[in-house]
């Protein structure tokens, strides 16, 4: 079994931060790719960034000047870093992770983490 498991959302005013982290756990032989994807309240789940194993990311363009992905490949742990937060930030926040078990990767999510900006 292997399990994501967020944390760090919250309440927080526009213009604020959030720092959010994600741990995977279980048994696990290999990961590839985390990263961060976000559901807001009727619309589709969309991309925040993902980072690979060797620390290259990739971000939404809306994103990329405000948020900060990074990783600690010791502790299967990836991390979202969120700076002047906006209400349209306000979504479920998603971790996931490509992970090897046995020989064959697959695709992993968190349970989520509720983010709320507003005044």
């Amino acid at each position: 079994q292997v399990q994501l498991v967020e944390s760090g959302g919250g309440l927080v005013q526009p213009g604020g931060s959030l720092r959010l982290s994600c741990a995977a756990s279980g048994s696990i032989r290999s990961i590839t790719t985390m990263g961060w994807y976000r559901q807001a309240p009727g619309k589709q789940r969309e991309l925040v960034a993902t980072i690979t194993s060797e620390g290259s990311a990739n971000y939404a363009h809306s994103m990329k000047d405000r948020f900060t992905i990074s990783r600690d490949n010791a502790k299967n742990t990836v991390y979202l870093q969120m700076n002047s937060l906006k209400p349209e930030d306000t979504a479920v926040y998603y971790c996931y992770a490509r992970i090897m078990r046995t020989w064959v990767f697959d695709d992993y999510w968190g349970q989520g983490t509720q983010v709320t900006v507003s005044s």
